[in-house]
């Protein structure tokens, strides 16, 4: 399937597994965030939605108005974080190289890189809108 050129319907009846879906007020701010701290792909940017894969992960990013019809924008807290309380993992992603990269660019490094008791060696660095990426490896 071609993520720049498939259409709606196709797509959603692709879909399989657990999906995850961000509400974001800056869908192209967010998809800019998720390519260069993190590394993801980006298919189909517009100012209303985003493809974004991670191997065989995908995530929609769909802006509130595109969402105007949907109950869930009226849960949106009127401050942010907009994302308080998720914690996104995004194995296979170095956690040192996407915290430098965050750091650089100026974003929130809410844990720096560390091994942890449970395998993994990991970060969080939040987005702009608040939501918590953890790139994750295994340790060593």
């Amino acid at each position: 399937m071609d993520l720049e050129t498939v259409d709606a319907a196709e797509l959603g009846r692709s879909l399989t597994g657990v999906g995850l879906n961000l509400l974001s007020r800056d869908v192209r701010g967010l998809a800019d965030f998720l390519s260069e701290v993190l590394g993801l792909s980006v298919h189909r940017l517009s100012q209303d939605f985003a493809i974004i894969r991670h191997g065989d992960m995908m995530i929609q990013l769909h802006s509130d108005a595109a969402f105007a019809r949907h109950p869930l924008p009226g849960l949106i807290p009127e401050n942010p974080p907009r994302g308080g309380g998720v914690q996104i993992y995004l194995f296979g992603i170095d956690p040192d190289a996407a915290i430098a990269r965050a750091t650089t660019a100026g974003h929130v490094v809410l844990e720096p890189a560390r091994d942890k008791p449970h395998g993994l060696r990991e970060g969080t660095i939040l987005s702009p809108e608040g939501y918590a990426f953890s790139p994750a490896i295994p340790v060593k």
